[in-house]
């Protein structure tokens, strides 16, 4: 078997639903356990997660995923994660379809206002990482304030 972003994609989209579905059997005041931030808690973790992905989508394709809703659901509460679920569903779909296009280079405006290059596998790839580094973070934040962490 060729090891591939496809497969890579789809593991990153599993785990994000994994992560969802166990937050939704936790209590509501989970989503604001943090580690060593407060302002960095769950529900801001997992937002950012699904927002950056849409933004890689973006950078790689020039166009926003079809998503349910008009932005990406902040979090309030335990019931928001069911609509957040569908958005990350559709966002991570849509990255797995641009894995499909070739690998050229893209040039866009970075954070910082600067012109860079990045190859679109690069940009891909680092959606993966991003991804998971977060998760990571959103375990530590439930397990220092005593709720059950994920475990993929």
């Amino acid at each position: 078997m060729t090891i591939s972003l496809e497969r890579l994609l789809k593991h990153m989209a599993w785990a994000n639903q994994r992560t969802i579905e166990h937050l939704q059997t936790l209590p509501e005041d989970s989503l604001k356990s943090f580690a060593t931030k407060p302002d960095w808690f769950v529900a801001e973790i997992l937002h950012h997660i699904v927002q950056a992905a849409d933004n890689y989508a973006f950078r790689i394709t020039g166009e926003r995923p079809e998503v349910p809703g008009e932005s990406i659901q902040e979090i309030e509460n335990i019931a928001d994660l069911e609509f957040l679920a569908k958005q990350a569903l559709a966002i991570d779909a849509a990255l797995l379809e641009s894995a499909k296009l070739d690998d050229t280079q893209l040039e866009f405006t970075n954070y910082s206002g600067n012109r860079v290059t990045r190859w679109r596998s690069t940009i891909l790839s680092q959606a993966i990482h991003h991804a998971t580094e977060h998760r990571a973070q959103i375990a530590s934040a439930l397990e220092a304030k005593g709720f059950t962490p994920v475990n993929l």
